[in-house]
């Protein structure tokens, strides 16, 4: 069974403050659930619908078409600085989204590090919030797999510069990155998807790159999404 009381309480994380002051968010569907017991993360409470009956589902889900499960999921703790000092010493490969504003393409990024292996995502303050339910739903449970953290993003590059490492970034102007020799470690800087990288972070960026299109003269799409382009390069490194 369910109360009204509890249906208020989960009903209010579908609001971003609510779900920061408690630290706490949400998560839906069978295997996405699953996978959240499955992890690390600490799981509050799960709800399913053979329980609670469709009608209070319906009432607590953020989906349109409410799934057969639905779990209350407490956010991790964010690293302290030393813990990321230790991060950039082990000469990791990590992300960096500047200014990132979608929420299915911060979703789709974070699946895509999963994939290839990178070791963190960092983001920027103003990127969109990790826990926002299509962001959450789009990682397709990779959020418990691959950390975010948000940060002061130049801050973050300098230290990898001056640990030696490269920081890479994808601009219309950047050399061809097909024909780019490309480190097994380093920041690898993503835009927005209206403007691209800032000018603050554009400045921090040591190797520029650029993913041509084919063929090479042709006048087609202006740029890739954000979340593809993340793909085509992430592809590349790993190659």
């Amino acid at each position: 069974m369910i109360s009204k009381a509890d249906i208020k309480r989960i009903r209010a994380l579908h609001d971003k403050k609510q779900r920061l002051s408690e630290r706490l968010f949400l998560v839906e569907g069978e295997k996405m659930v699953a996978e959240a017991l499955e992890s690390g993360f600490e799981v509050v409470e799960v709800y399913r619908t053979d329980d609670i009956g469709e009608e209070a589902m319906e009432r607590i889900s953020q989906l349109s078409s409410p799934s057969p499960a639905l779990a209350v999921v407490r956010m991790p703790a964010e690293p302290s600085a030393s813990e990321i000092d230790a991060l950039i010493a082990s000469r990791p490969l990590c992300l960096a989204l500047d200014c990132v504003r979608d929420p299915g393409n911060l979703g789709t990024i974070v699946r895509i590090a999963d994939w290839f292996g990178i070791d963190a995502v960092f983001a920027s303050r103003d990127t969109v919030e990790l826990f926002n339910p299509k962001t959450v739903q789009a990682t397709m449970g990779a959020i418990f797999r691959r950390r975010v953290i948000y940060c002061d993003l130049p801050a973050v590059a300098a230290q990898f510069a001056a640990a030696g490492m490269p920081v890479y970034g994808t601009f219309l102007d950047g050399k061809d990155i097909y024909r780019e020799d490309l480190s097994s470690s380093g920041l690898i800087v993503m835009g927005s998807e209206s403007n691209g990288i800032g000018a603050e972070m554009a400045e921090r960026v040591t190797s520029r790159l650029y993913i041509p299109p084919y063929p090479r003269e042709s006048a087609g799409s202006e740029s890739l999404n954000v979340a593809i382009a993340t793909a085509v390069t992430c592809a590349l490194f790993r190659r």
